[in-house]
This record gives C-alpha cells, sequence and structure tokens, in this order.
C-alpha cells in the first residue's frame, strides 16, 4: 500500500503559491472586472459612506483585506481600490491605509514568486555569463536605487515591480521598504482624488486618472526618480574613470 501512496514533490510544493495566484489573477480577470469598477462604486457610494459611519474599524478592516488580495492576486481594480480608499477615509489617513495594503499585497506575492521560482531562476543568473551575468550584477550594486526607480517611474506597471525583485535575490527587506516609500508619490495623488470623489459623482462625471501625468505632478516623481538614479551614474562615471 505504501508504494501505492504518492506525495507531492518538494518543487511541486514550492510551486503551489504561485500557482494559486496565477489561478486567482486569471479568475478574477474575467470575473471581477465588473464588480471593481467606477459604476460599481457610485451605484453603492451612499450604503459605504453610512456603513464606514456607523462601522469604522470593521469598514476599515474589509477595506484593507480586500486591498491586499486584490495585488497579492494581480487581480483587475488595485487603482478603484486606491480611489476608494480616499472616498472612505480622505486623503490622510486613505493613503496611509493604501500604501500599508498595497506594500502587503506585493509583499505576498513577491514571496510567492520568489519561493517558487527567485532562488532557482537567481541561481541560474548568477552562474551565467556574458551580457547577462554584467546586468543582474549591475542590479545587484544598485538595488536600492533600482527598487525605488521601479516604484517611482509610472511607466513600471505594478505587478512588473512586484515580480521582477523576486527573480533577482532582493532582499525581502529591502523591497518592503522601498515598496512602502517608493508608492508613497502615486498613492497620494490618487488617494487625493478619490478623496474628491463624493463631488465628480454628483456632477455625474468620472474622476481623471490622467492627473498622474499632469506637469505640476509628474515632475516632481520624476525628480525623485532622477535622485534614485543618481547613485547609478555617479558610481557609473567613477567605473569609467578608473578605467
Amino acid at each position: 500500500m505504501s508504494d501505492m501512496t504518492h506525495t507531492p514533490q518538494p518543487g511541486i510544493k514550492r510551486h503551489l503559491p504561485l500557482i494559486a495566484i496565477l489561478i486567482g489573477a486569471i479568475i478574477g480577470f474575467f470575473t471581477l472586472r465588473d464588480y471593481l469598477s467606477f459604476q460599481t462604486l457610485t451605484e453603492n457610494r451612499e450604503a459605504l459612506l453610512a456603513f464606514r459611519d456607523a462601522n469604522y474599524g470593521l469598514t476599515l478592516a474589509v477595506f484593507m483585506v480586500a486591498y491586499i488580495i486584490i495585488v497579492a492576486f494581480s487581480l483587475p481594480g488595485a487603482t478603484i481600490a486606491t480611489l476608494t480608499g480616499g472616498f472612505l477615509f480622505a486623503t490622510f489617513p486613505g493613503a496611509l491605509f493604501n500604501v500599508t495594503a498595497a506594500t502587503l499585497g506585493a509583499t505576498g506575492i513577491f514571496l510567492a514568486a520568489r519561493w517558487g521560482l527567485g532562488a532557482g531562476l537567481g541561481a541560474k543568473l548568477e552562474n551565467s555569463q556574458g551580457m547577462v551575468k554584467k546586468i543582474k550584477d549591475g542590479i545587484d550594486e544598485n538595488q536600492w536605487s533600482m527598487l525605488f526607480l521601479i516604484r517611482l517611474v509610472p511607466a513600471v506597471p505594478f505587478f512588473v515591480a512586484n515580480l521582477v525583485p523576486a527573480f533577482l535575490e532582493v532582499p525581502v527587506h529591502r523591497y518592503v521598504i522601498s515598496t512602502f516609500l517608493g508608492i508613497i508619490p502615486g498613492a497620494v495623488v490618487y488617494t487625493s482624488v478619490g478623496a474628491g470623489l463624493g463631488e465628480v459623482f454628483a456632477r455625474g462625471e468620472t474622476p481623471d486618472l490622467g492627473i498622474i501625468f499632469a506637469p505640476h505632478v509628474i515632475l516632481p516623481i520624476l525628480g525623485l526618480a532622477a535622485l534614485s538614479a543618481l547613485p547609478i551614474l555617479l558610481k557609473s562615471l567613477r567605473g569609467k574613470k578608473g578605467l
């Protein structure tokens, strides 16, 4: 009988969290798009505000758990969740709630990807030769700068910034700190938009999410990105002088 019993191999076990996230993301993409939308928020805004006023602590707990799940499973609706945080809790402490939940969710998918693929892929990259090895070494030497860059540059999709560090053997504490601090500028902008949704909905309009690319918003964020890239540039210049 013992010969008939099959137990999951360690390799399979290691991939289970990542497989669960992928399955959840696929299911969520096809089933939640119509629910995590501006229309849903508009239709339920009065009920949400009434429930928040009567059950602030429970509302916060449910919101945080929902946001963490959305980010951890890369479900559609992260932007709606951020706006909802501002709508329910104002710019502050709404931005703090949004950043905390997003960081926890991002850390979840980071750990799942690292446990499932990161260690093996990182070892292969470390043992590789040529240009691939040079790129990895360059990232390793400038981890803090690179981590902040991928968080601050709006063109980098959030889920990409969550996964890439897992494949490059980034320490967990660096990932968490850079994620929390790096997403603050964008989170504050969208949370403030959410805080003004009441007036927007009253006019029958939808919020302008393109505000992140307005000059008075994007230029300071790009300035922070440039500061993050400065150590890389200085190190590169010193290297060339050494040659």
